[in-house]
């Protein structure tokens, strides 16, 4: 295990749990720049996602920031579409052409900056079906890749103006959650046998070191739109080399 994984593991954990997110997307970067075993990047990444957002989630329902009657629709089609996706057996060229289209919309959704509705604004109306399909299309896709799906969910809610910011934040952590779990869940069939789970272990504790670490002290001391498209070009450049490599 290089120890310069492991320190990028904590920032991105530390960065990311700031604003209510795991970092699935930016594990999976570091993963590939590192080239990570493929069969152990997706269950690394959403075990990294539940240590660092379970916490944020829990923080979130007790301060009541999780409108259930508008996250349900979102979380219970999403949840067995992220089984189904983990469950699928995706050969190693199109797990990464698919990793690689989905870090460079990841990058392109963390660079841009959306317009920000005021706390007492009201949301659009609801729609059950909208909001369970974007949900389901969304966590399809976590599922198959190995990320929460929140850094797709957050951007799509606040362009549509689904509701005030730390409500789109409270449901964008218990999604990445429920989400990361239902990913885990699919992939147990086919987890290999020889994984190295002290590597595993160790990426899981600075992540949880990490993300507690952001989580208290939050990024507002920092310039959050600098850190941000910092992030966003890491993955860009991730998604840009995994393509290369894997486009015959």
């Amino acid at each position: 295990m290089q120890w310069e994984l492991v320190l990028f593991f904590f920032v991105i954990a530390f960065v990311y749990a700031s604003v209510g997110f795991g970092g699935g997307s930016s594990y999976l970067a570091m993963l590939t720049f590192f080239a990570f075993p493929f069969q152990e990047m997706k269950l690394t990444a959403l075990v990294c996602n539940i240590i660092v957002v379970t916490g944020g989630t829990i923080i979130f329902i007790r301060h009541k920031q999780v409108d259930w009657k508008k996250v349900l629709p979102l979380a219970v089609v999403s949840v067995p579409m992220a089984f189904a996706g983990a469950r699928l057996k995706l050969s190693e060229d199109t797990f990464f052409i698919i990793l690689g289209c989905s870090l460079l919309i990841a990058a392109v959704l963390l660079w841009i900056k959306t317009k920000r509705i005021q706390d007492e604004a009201t949301a659009v109306n609801s729609s059950y079906v909208r909001d369970a399909g974007i949900g389901g299309a969304i966590g399809f896709l976590s599922g198959m890749v190995g990320i929460g799906g929140g850094i797709f969910l957050s951007p799509v809610l606040n362009l549509m103006k689904w509701d005030t910011p730390k409500k789109i934040a409270a449901t964008a952590s218990f999604f990445i959650l429920v989400n990361s779990i239902s990913g885990i869940a699919g992939q147990l069939s086919t987890v290999p046998k020889d994984i190295n789970y002290t590597h595993i272990g160790m990426l899981a504790a600075a992540v949880f070191v990490g993300g507690q670490m952001g989580s208290r002290m939050g990024i507002k001391k920092y310039n959050p739109v600098v850190i941000r498209r910092v992030t966003a070009l890491v993955v860009f450049i991730a998604g840009i080399e995994v393509l290369h490599k894997h486009l015959h």
